[in-house]
């Protein structure tokens, strides 16, 4: 096995242990404090700092990774998170790779948008279209503090995937 591929894998591995971490502490209930009746989804952060490091595939796939592990947790609908996250971390790492330089204020503007897009998608297909009523309050006051108390978490997600990534692929080249 070849030095690249063998610290390849463990990127990986680290990768896959650090949703997971994330995952069980986001849905261990009382762990992180609710903020105005919100708590963050970590994994959308990790998924999200992931792709900014890594090429398409492996990001596609660790988003999709993350995202089934966002349907377990939530008790949704099966593969809508897993395919949502899986084309924003393709895209995120596609606009990282080939057009912009990756620090920290392209990843925090990036996570805005992802961020946004899937928590108004989420609002969009699992309240609005289910026909529930006081839509605006349910988005003022639910998706939207759970919008921005993610987003307060994202620099932590970056940084941590910065370290990991820039000390194994320095041992990788």
């Amino acid at each position: 096995m070849g030095s690249t591929l063998k610290y390849k894998i463990i990127r990986y591995i680290g990768y896959t242990v650090e949703l997971l971490v994330f995952f069980v502490l986001q849905e261990t209930p009382g762990f992180i404090p609710a903020v105005f009746g919100a708590r963050p989804v970590l994994v959308v952060p990790a998924v999200i700092a992931i792709a900014m490091f890594e090429n398409e595939i492996p990001a596609m796939l660790f988003g999709l990774f993350g995202g089934l592990l966002m349907d377990f947790g939530f008790s949704g609908i099966l593969g809508y998170h897993g395919m949502l996250l899986a084309v924003c971390c393709y895209v995120v790492s596609l606009i990282a790779t080939n057009l912009l330089q990756t620090n920290f204020i392209t990843t925090m503007l990036i996570s805005l948008v992802c961020i946004a897009a899937v928590t108004v998608l989420q609002w969009l297909f699992f309240y609005v279209l289910c026909g529930y009523g006081s839509v605006l309050y349910a988005l003022v006051y639910h998706y939207l503090p759970i919008f921005a108390y993610t987003m307060l978490l994202m620099p932590i997600a970056y940084y941590f995937n910065r370290a990991l990534a820039l000390q194994i692929r320095s041992k990788e080249e």
